[in-house]
């Protein structure tokens, strides 16, 4: 079989070594002789399984005690409705911070349930994007909470910074940089993130979340469903109804991978060096393009142009006659989109920049 690199911005690569052992259990999973998708999501095998991805995920990530770790379905667009549903009540509001179209769309989401205060913060000078600092964002008065995306997987562009930012609760939707860098749990009120890019396989979305916005925060609205209730679904310890059961022993063996790899902060040095190669190519070329501030590219997903925008499908078609696959951007802003999530090894990288070397040679 052809060795290929899949840059698939998500549903996106999973580690060749999960891939294997998933492979190997299908039909015989933990001894039982059935599928891991056969069971019973409240048997006892199950249970320890979920019990073992929550431990594993405390352990990679230093989360607390004091965060409840909760698994949802409807990937992360689904919590977009399900964070104002739980922690607004009738005529509250919060910041929603727009860097992106991720942002945009919780934006216009979090609309139905409130009026949200949004925060722009994305200039452009030079023709080169860039976000403004944190101590620059104009908050509300009265906000509950601040929403935000700290990486846009279509635009390439990223806010690196932390948030350190005292009596305020911060969400941020991790979907595209979860497990990708070490952040401090302690900086947030909530994380949450679909499973499909970092995690896992699609289906599953992951809530780290302070008990205290689960237990002490609010009156119900009357129109939050049970599926959503995170009181609900903390209570039922996320088997409130039935659990996406494949897709969470992936993410099982994922975090089982990563630990072996030795865990996020050695993962992020990978990361960083990946990223910096490939942005490094770029800079150094007279033939693609990067419009966005260094200290605000995203380390996951690497958007470029080529100057001659005419050869990107040229581009596109030798890449993947050369086994690069899933680069072409998203069709909000085409150009060239490299996600090199964890499962990206560095060789895919370098094969990656040596064929951009080569197609800068031949078609300039």
């Amino acid at each position: 079989m052809k060795k290929i690199f899949n840059f698939s911005p998500g549903p996106a690569s999973l580690p060749y070594e999960v891939l294997k052992k998933a492979q190997n259990e299908l039909i015989n999973w933990n001894n039982l002789n059935v599928s891991v998708m056969e069971i019973s999501h409240r048997s006892k095998d199950f249970t320890n399984l979920v019990k073992n991805i929550k431990k594993d995920l405390r352990e990679l990530m230093n989360i607390p005690l004091q965060y409840e770790i909760l698994f949802c379905q409807g990937g992360a667009r689904t919590q977009f409705s399900a964070i104002p549903m739980n922690l607004l009540y009738y005529n509250e509001t919060a910041d929603y911070v727009n860097i992106g179209h991720w942002s945009n769309k919780a934006i216009e989401e979090s609309k139905k349930y409130c009026k949200p205060n949004i925060i722009n913060p994305v200039k452009k000078e030079n023709g080169i994007y860039y976000i403004k600092k944190m101590k620059y964002w104009n908050f509300g008065n009265n906000s509950k909470y601040i929403h935000y995306c700290p990486n846009e997987t279509i635009e390439g562009i990223a806010i690196n910074e932390e948030p350190k930012l005292k009596n305020k609760i911060i969400i941020a939707d991790l979907s595209s940089s979860i497990l990708a860098k070490e952040i401090n749990i302690k900086n947030y009120g909530m994380i949450y993130a679909s499973a499909q890019k970092n995690i896992g396989s699609a289906g599953l979305t992951i809530l780290i979340i302070r008990k205290d916005l689960i237990l002490n925060n609010y009156k119900k609205r009357k129109e939050l469903p049970s599926v959503l209730d995170y009181q609900i679904i903390s209570k039922h310890n996320s088997m409130f109804n039935t659990p996406p059961t494949f897709s969470l022993y992936l993410s099982g063996l994922v975090l089982k991978w990563l630990k072996k790899k030795g865990g996020i902060k050695y993962i992020s040095k990978i990361n960083k060096q990946k990223a910096e190669l490939l942005y490094s190519t770029i800079d150094k070329s007279e033939f693609y393009i990067n419009n966005i501030k260094y200290y605000n590219r995203s380390i996951t997903n690497i958007v470029f142009h080529l100057k001659n925008p005419e050869k990107e499908n040229l581009f596109l078609q030798k890449s993947r006659e050369n086994g690069l696959y899933y680069l072409k951007g998203h069709k909000i802003i085409g150009g060239i989109r490299a996600s090199i999530y964890n499962a990206m090894p560095l060789e895919g990288i370098k094969k990656l920049i040596n064929f951009m070397n080569d197609f800068e040679k031949i078609y300039s």
